[in-house]
Parts: C-alpha cells; structure tokens; sequence
C-alpha cells in the first residue's frame, strides 16, 4: 500500500503547488487593477490650460543659460579673383601706316586686342631697314615685313620666324617712267634702275639686268634710293623703280605730272609671295606661343569684320588716323580688300619652299631652309 501511495505522490504535490501559485498571480493582478482604476479616476484629462510639471533634470532656468561665445573677428568673403595681367607687345611697322595696315589698327580700335588679354602698341620706324634689326635685338616684339625680305635676312642669320600674314600678294611691282609699251628683254636692261630694299636689289634687278648687260663698259649700276623714289624719279636720277609699291607711288608720281607705268613681279617669273607677313623673334617663340595665338585670333576676327563691314572699316580707319583720309588710299581701299588674309595663321607651306628653291636656282643661296624655320602657324604651337 505504501509503495502504492508513493506512485502518485509526485502529481499530488506538482498539481497543488500550480493552484496555488494561480490564485496567488490572480489576486494580484486585482489589486493592481484597482489601483489603476484609482489612479485613473484621480488624473484629469490633459487641455491647454492644464499645468504641466517638467522634471529638473529637462529643464534650466534661464538665469543658467550658457551664452555662446561671440567671434572675436569678423568673418568676410575672399576676395575676388584678380583678371590676369594684360601683356603689352610692341610692333613694329614696315613703313609708315597705310591702309595696308588696316587689320592691325581695326583689332585694336574694336577693341579685340583688349579682349585677347593684349595691350598692342603699334610703331613706325624712322628707317624701314630698322624694324628687323630692332626685333632680332629684343627691342621690339614683332614687326612686319615682305616674304621675300623674311628669306633674305634669315639666310643673314636673324632669328625671325613669319606667325602671321596680313597680306596675301605681293604689294611691290617695278614702276618704269613713262607710257605703257611693248617691252622686251633688251629694253628694259636699257633703264637705270633704283632700288629701296634687298627685294629690288636681289631679286628683280637681276631679271631685269642680265648678268652680260652689267659687264659691258657704258654700264650704269642701280642706286639705292633710301625709301625716297619719288625725289629719283622727279629729279630724273633714275628710269625705274625696281620695289615701288604699285597702290600708291604711281599715283603720287601722278600729282606732279609724271607718268608711269607697271611690271609686276609675276611677268618677270619671280614666285607669288606673301605682301605683308608678321614676324617674331624666333628665339622666343615658343615661351611666348599663347600671345602670338591670341595676337593672330585677334587680328583674324579684325579682317572678316572689315570684309563684312568694308565702308564701316575705311570710316573707323580714317578717323582713328586722319592722315590716312586722301584720294591715293581711298581708290586703293578696294583693291586692298581683296587682298586681306581672312585666316592670318594659315600658312602656305609650298609658297615658302617654291621661294627658297627660286633663291638657290637664282644663286643668292647655297642651301635651302626648311619651312619652319621661316614660317610657322602660331595655333599649332
């Protein structure tokens, strides 16, 4: 019996703990319940005027507020980025200023110059001979000349290179005194030739006077006229002109009654060239290749504004330079236009080697020079 008891001792004793563990949680989960129900019945429900308590630890009184600290130093906004510094470039005319000369003065008087960064000074030289010197020295920055003078003094060893052309012809043509006529090879070798530049002495006096004309005894050797045809030929010192610029020296010889007429170089077999080109040292070049690129835009966008806007161009010319404004230049304006470089950087390499190659075969040199050694685009630097 006893070990019977002991079989259901065990659930006995687990079932009696549980109930009374259950009404034990049941009892209190009444009380807490009551006390809910009291404290509810208590608080009042919450409205606007209703007065809120805020613990200490949430709340400061305002006479403990910390004052953020005040700058002892103003802050200001950096300063504005300064433009970067104009570069002043002096040039160096050929000669006096002619319409020509046109690109140079419209970039600067449209301002274009100004635009590109640049401050340009244009100069003329007392003696043309001068301006290359000038420029090989460092004194000038730039300076114009005829593509044929560029490849007679780089032979001379100046360090000069073309980076622009203005004028796309040649500008110079032999002016020979009186009416126009049948000539031939021994007429012409019968005139007594002047010459202003290396361009009359070395290139057409030597097709106009064979080399067996100038041995003969009554031979009468062509002078150099210091850039002063007009006194020559007034004073009847000479019958040719053998570099006289063909827009104006005939008509000014016109004034004063003396007659002329034209060769251009082309009939005397002499190679098209560059009229008018612009040169910088070539010791220089490349450290200052950004201002000859800027320099050259500058002057592309003068030339289709005078193309596009010729009479406004010839207007604006004249009143910049008063001096400008005679008959000469203005019946020269047109025939100018047509010659203008539209695209100044734009080189022509055939041009310049068939040049170099009409020298050697001519004799006044002994080796050819490559092209870029005479003549370079500026944009390509």
């Amino acid at each position: 019996m006893l070990r019977c008891l002991s079989r259901y001792w065990h659930p006995i004793l687990f079932s009696l703990i549980f109930t009374l563990l259950f009404f034990n949680s049941a009892s209190y989960a009444n009380e807490e319940s009551a006390d809910i129900e009291e404290n509810s019945s208590e608080t009042a429900p919450l409205t606007l005027d209703t007065a809120v308590e805020v613990p200490d630890a949430l709340w400061q009184p305002a006479g403990n507020e910390s004052v953020e600290a005040v700058p002892t130093m103003a802050v200001t906004p950096p300063p504005p980025l300064e433009p970067p510094p104009v570069k002043s470039v002096t040039l160096m005319l050929d000669w006096y200023l002619s319409p020509q000369h046109a690109a140079l003065v419209i970039a600067q008087e449209r301002g274009l110059y100004a635009a590109q960064g640049l401050e340009v000074n244009l100069q003329s030289p007392a003696d043309p001979s001068i301006a290359i010197k000038l420029l090989t020295a460092g004194e000038v920055d730039l300076a114009l000349t005829r593509q044929p003078l560029l490849h007679l003094h780089a032979h001379n060893g100046a360090p000069i290179v073309r980076i622009a052309t203005l004028i796309e012809t040649s500008l110079t043509a032999v002016i020979v005194l009186g009416e126009e006529q049948l000539e031939t090879e021994n007429t012409l070798a019968e005139l007594h030739y002047g010459y202003t530049t290396g361009e009359g002495r070395d290139l057409s006096i030597p097709r106009l006077l064979p080399r067996s004309v100038q041995q003969t005894d009554d031979f009468t050797a062509p002078i150099n006229l210091h850039f002063d045809p007009i006194r020559a030929m007034r004073e009847g010192q000479i019958d040719a002109v053998a570099d006289g610029y063909y827009h104006t020296l005939p008509q000014q010889l016109a004034t004063e009654g003396i007659n002329t007429h034209t060769i251009r170089f082309d009939e005397l077999d002499i190679p098209r060239n560059d009229g008018l080109v612009v040169l910088a040292n070539s010791d220089t070049l490349v450290r200052r290749a950004d201002t000859w690129s800027r320099f050259v835009l500058a002057l592309e966008q003068a030339s289709h504004w005078i193309i596009d806007n010729p009479d406004a161009a010839w207007e604006l010319l004249i009143s910049t330079y008063p001096v400008l404004e005679n008959d000469i230049n203005a019946s020269a304006w047109e025939d100018i236009l047509r010659r203008i470089a539209l695209n100044p950087a734009a080189l022509d390499s055939r041009r310049y080697t068939a040049f170099e190659t009409y020298l050697q075969q001519q004799g006044l040199i002994d080796d050819t020079l490559p092209v870029s050694r005479l003549a370079i685009d500026p944009h390509a630097l």
